[in-house]
């Protein structure tokens, strides 16, 4: 299984986040909002990295890319990549959708999988700990992609984290980042669609 994480990388979040991952022996995903990379959270990324965390691209400005023209697409692109570039040394090879909204011209536009990912709703403030911490429980399956958020005031997830990780090593799921996933599993996501599990091969 992947743990991924959108809308980082957030001080006092992700750090947490990583110092989780980092005692539990987890590797995860890190989609980037590229504007949320400022000197001041560099440190976050290449914490990342040095993890073996894989750091892949989820837009420049966080909006509705569908309302985009081709080249307003190619910019939230490449402004990211070229920020993950410098910090981790290597392109991101995934694209997650803002929104997980896609329409063709982005499938035509953007030279990357799409991924999606099991949620659980961790995006709305009422959304207990235990609650999330049951719906990641509950979508666990080999090959499944979690999305989850290290988003500002996020911490009921990292919560929900503490109970989840080890409840899912208990029961022998391996937790590696998203490229990892897709290797191990001898699996090419497909393209042109939301990809939720590397073993989901249909359009």
């Amino acid at each position: 299984m992947a743990l991924t994480f959108d809308d980082g990388p957030t001080p006092g979040i992700t750090d947490r986040v990583l110092d989780l991952l980092e005692q539990e022996g987890v590797r995860a995903s890190f989609f980037l909002i590229g504007q949320q990379v400022i000197p001041e959270t560099e440190y976050l990324v290449k914490r990342e990295v040095a993890m073996g965390c894989s750091i892949e691209n989820h837009s420049f400005t966080h909006q509705d890319m569908t309302k985009f023209s081709k080249e307003e697409i190619k910019e939230e692109i490449e402004k990211t990549s070229a920020i993950i570039r410098e910090l981790a040394g290597e392109d991101p090879q995934f694209f997650r959708p803002p929104f997980l909204s896609v329409d063709d011209k982005m499938y035509e536009t953007i030279d990357m999988p799409f991924i999606s990912g099991r949620s659980c709703q961790d995006w709305v403030p009422e959304v207990t700990a235990e609650e999330r911490c049951r719906m990641i429980l509950d979508a666990a399956g080999d090959g499944v992609m979690i999305l989850v958020h290290d988003q500002p005031h996020n911490e009921n997830t990292v919560e929900a984290l503490k109970a989840a990780i080890p409840e899912l090593k208990k029961r022998g799921y391996e937790l590696v980042n998203i490229r990892e996933l897709y290797e191990n599993a001898g699996v090419k996501p497909v393209r042109n669609k939301l990809n939720f599990c590397v073993y989901d091969t249909t359009n």
